[in-house]
Parts: C-alpha cells; sequence; structure tokens
C-alpha cells in the first residue's frame, strides 16, 4: 500500500500516479529520508494495478538540487572519517551507495513507463533519476548538471552507466568530466530531453496529456514494450527479434486485443482493461 512519506507525495487519478519530489531539504535536495522513501514508493506503484504510468516532477521551482550533503553527513560522515577507518567502515559505505541506489534502480526497474518532468535545476542525484526515467521533458529554464566531480565523488548512482545509452559516451564523459552546466537546448539536441516546453506549467501541461495518451493504450502491452526494449539493449538484433516472438507468443491473447477489434470494427474509442 503507498505510505505517507517525508521526501515525496504521491498523487493518483484515472491510471496516472505523480511523484513529487518535495524535499525538506531546500531544492528538493535528495536526503535520508529520499533514499529510504524512493525505493518504498516505486514497489508501491509498481504493484498498484490501477497505476499505468508515473510521473515524476519537483514541488517549487526546481526539479532537485541532488544530494542534500549536510542532511546525509549523518550517515555518511563516521564512514569517512576518523582514525580507525578501515575494513569494517569500508564495507558499511558500500552497503550505503547500495541501499542508495535502490532508489534509481526502482525507476527503471519499474514495469510502468516514469516519465521525468523537469524544471529548473536538475543536478546531481537529479541526473542519476531521470537517466533511469524511460524519457524525460523540460522547461526552457531547466539546466542540468552531473556535479559529483565538483564535490569529489564519482557519481554512483546509475547516470554513469545509464547515460550513455541516451546522450552518448562523448557527451556523458564531459558532463562527468567537467560537472558543467547544460541549458535546455543543449539538453534537447544531445538527446537527454524529447523536447522543451517554454514554461514550467507548459511543461505539466504537456507531461501529463503524454501520460494520459499512454495510460489510454493497453497497459499489459505498454508494459510489455518496456520489457522488451530493456532486455534489448545489451542483446543482438536477432536475439531481441527471438524474444518479442516468444513473448507475443505467451501474451498476445487478450482481453484487450478483443476489444482493440471490436472497437476497430464498431468506430468507437476502445477502453483497455488490462485484461
Amino acid at each position: 500500500m503507498d505510505g505517507t512519506y517525508k521526501s515525496l507525495r504521491i498523487e493518483k487519478a484515472e491510471g496516472i500516479a505523480e511523484l513529487v519530489l518535495t524535499g525538506p531539504g531546500k531544492g528538493n535536495a535528495m536526503g535520508p529520508d529520499f533514499w529510504r522513501e524512493m525505493p518504498e514508493a516505486l514497489r508501491a506503484l509498481d504493484a498498484n494495478d490501477a497505476v499505468r504510468v508515473v510521473l515524476v516532477r519537483g514541488e517549487g521551482s526546481h526539479f532537485t538540487y541532488g544530494l542534500d550533503l549536510m542532511g546525509m553527513m549523518e550517515s555518511l560522515g563516521p564512514l569517512l572519517t576518523g582514525e580507525s577507518n578501515l575494513a569494517l567502515e569500508r564495507s558499511q559505505l558500500l552497503k550505503l551507495i547500495g541501499d542508495m541506489q535502490q532508489a534509481t534502480e526502482g525507476v527503471a526497474r519499474c514495469r510502468k513507463p516514469v516519465i521525468a518532468a523537469v524544471h529548473g535545476w536538475c543536478i546531481g542525484g537529479g541526473m542519476d533519476l531521470i537517466a533511469a526515467c524511460d524519457f524525460r521533458y523540460c522547461s526552457q529554464e531547466a539546466k542540468f548538471s552531473l556535479r559529483e566531480v565538483k564535490v569529489g565523488i564519482v557519481a554512483d548512482l546509475g547516470a554513469l552507466q545509464r547515460l550513455p545509452r541516451i546522450i552518448g559516451e562523448g557527451n556523458t564523459r564531459e558532463l562527468a568530466y567537467t560537472g558543467g552546466d547544460v541549458d535546455a537546448a543543449r539538453a534537447l539536441r544531445m538527446g537527454l530531453v524529447n523536447e522543451v516546453f517554454p514554461s514550467p506549467e507548459a511543461l505539466l501541461t504537456e507531461a501529463r496529456a503524454t501520460a494520459r495518451r499512454i495510460a489510454d493504450n493497453p497497459p499489459l502491452v505498454i508494459q510489455g514494450a518496456k520489457q522488451v526494449m530493456e532486455y534489448c539493449a545489451d542483446k543482438s538484433i536477432a536475439d531481441g527479434l527471438r524474444y518479442v516472438a516468444v513473448w507475443n507468443s505467451a501474451f498476445l491473447q487478450s482481453h484487450d486485443l478483443t476489444e482493440a477489434f471490436a472497437a476497430f470494427a464498431e468506430r468507437r474509442p476502445p477502453k483497455f482493461q488490462g485484461r
């Protein structure tokens, strides 16, 4: 079941769940609550058959400032300092990083499509988060920065692994090595976002409209398309074709398929139930 969270809010309506980043740190910074709650929230949304699409956005003026360094010092500090910073502390830090990775992994593993709507700043951990989404939109004032290098950290929450598939090796390396800022126009050119909208309000309106178009399609087919594409990402075309053939052999027959044919014959909009 969906819970009450401190770092995010879930708003659900007619098959669409909006996952809103709320902080409590400045700029929706990602503190201990976020890293604990995000995997739980994604598991709940994934298990909820009434949810067909997830839209991730930030509350206020920004998507997220990324990792809340001050907020994380209670858990990170003892593992980074002190005289006895040896095997035990190293193992504990390894576990902490692995636990934090589950926030972005939860997005990537979600069976439902996840759309990111970015306005304002998207920094550091925000880049890891949107890289795990299926695709991204932004408003024209949005700025992106893979800024971990500026604070002495190798980005370790998925951006270095996922961004090359989205924007290519060269662009990813430039962002990771420089920690520089990318505006919306360049984000569009490099393929980080699918489209740029003139304002945060227009961004949200269009992102919701896209989510609506997805949610109106047969949900199990959408989930199947996502799983097939994820499987094919590191496979040959031949392997991918074999996989999708087996997939459709197993799952093509459905009430939604029958409804699609009936709606076409009767010249009416289909009503898909996910069965």
